[in-house]
């Protein structure tokens, strides 16, 4: 199962058993994806970890 990385356009091999929302780097440009769907794979680039300063 392959997807494009939406950062470089590098094409990346999902492994087997990867599921929707699971965070990969793309091995091209080192970006956080997270899958957002499998039929067809589609990645997107990962929300930024937002800081909570107890809000």
């Amino acid at each position: 199962m392959n997807a494009n990385c939406p950062e470089c356009a590098a094409e990346i091999s999902l492994p087997a058993g990867t599921v929707e929302s699971e965070i990969i780097v793309c091995p091209d440009c080192g970006a956080e994806l997270e899958v957002v769907g499998l039929n067809p794979p589609e990645l997107a680039l990962a929300p930024e970890v937002e800081e909570d300063w107890g809000e």
